[in-house]
């Protein structure tokens, strides 16, 4: 026999249970899913800036901090790129959603998702071939951003059109509940989630790309730029060091000056590991400049002085 309501000795209710979003909140916070995403873009964003020197970034071993403060220069450009297409498509298709759910444009509205769903999904299966290195040929001018680039926004705009022609299907079948199957609602709700992972999938893929890229891009500058925004480095070695850096100056000072007695200037700091000091000379400009590395012990001294820009 059940308790009557509102006796106390009457059992609590079962608590609700949670949705899946729910559920996946509690293992990963939005908190802990930006600070992941900005280690990863800072990781490969460095990797690839030091890669272009020839230096192991693994030798480096980089905090997690140091990688966190690389991340926002380098996502800063794609990020309010993609927030401003973002919000152009979210108006856009907003204001075709709102005409079509107007009375009397039940065929209108059908016609327009299906259209929709069709080009949007051809567009994704022209451009995915792009997420397993093959070239796509485009009927623009050849540069490196068309070749890298439109395929990935391709796909992205293609599963956007998808998404939201399987939206404005669902809606039709959710303004006819005589009309509503379960199953084929599911099938299309499951077909809804799948297209908002190609779309993440492709922005991730295309965010990576991006910010290898800047980290090369960055380090050709600098070798350019003659590494003026890097700390300079006067050596003194205990026995003369052999290199070919370029324009690197040498000077003995004789056995009166310690044991430290072989001096050398002109070198900027590259990196520094827990082992090994990475130069290079202030006269470089190509890519294929030679890289200085010294051991971290007592046979050199290394001063470090301010840039000069």
């Amino acid at each position: 026999m059940s308790a009557p309501p509102g006796d106390p000795s009457a059992p609590a209710p079962p608590p609700p249970s949670l949705g899946l979003l729910a559920k996946a909140a509690y293992v990963v916070a939005p908190g802990t899913a930006v600070i992941g995403l900005l280690y990863y873009f800072g990781s490969v964003y460095t990797d690839a800036y030091y890669a272009a020197f020839g230096v192991p970034p693994s030798d480096l071993q980089l905090s997690v901090q140091a990688y966190l403060a690389r991340s926002p220069d380098a996502i800063f450009g794609p990020v309010w790129f993609l927030l401003v297409c973002g919000l152009v498509v979210l108006l856009v298709l907003g204001r075709v959603g709102h005409v079509l759910a107007r009375p009397g444009n039940a065929r209108r509205r059908r016609m327009v998702y299906r259209s929709l769903l069709v080009v949007g999904l051809l567009m994704a299966m022209l451009g995915f071939p792009v997420f397993f290195g093959q070239r796509i040929p485009l009927p623009f001018p050849e540069s490196w951003w068309v070749t890298e680039y439109i395929p990935i926004l391709v796909v992205a705009a293609g599963a956007t059109l998808a998404f939201f022609a399987v939206q404005q299907r669902l809606q039709r079948r959710a303004d006819d509940p005589a009309r509503r199957d379960e199953t084929a609602e599911r099938m299309w709700a499951a077909s809804g989630a799948l297209l908002i992972g190609l779309l993440a999938m492709s922005l991730f893929f295309g965010m990576t790309r991006y910010v290898g890229d800047a980290g090369e891009g960055d380090a050709w500058r600098a070798i350019q730029g003659g590494h003026s925004g890097s700390l300079r480095v006067v050596v003194y070695s205990r026995v003369p060091v052999t290199h070919d850096a370029k324009k690197i100056d040498h000077h003995d000072m004789g056995t009166a000056r310690g044991p430290y007695r072989y001096q050398y200037t002109g070198f900027r700091l590259l990196a520094k590991s827990p082992s090994r000091f990475y130069l290079v000379s202030h006269a470089s400009r190509q890519r294929d400049h030679l890289i200085v590395v010294l051991p971290d012990d007592d046979t050199v001294r290394v001063e470090l002085k301010e840039a000069v820009r």
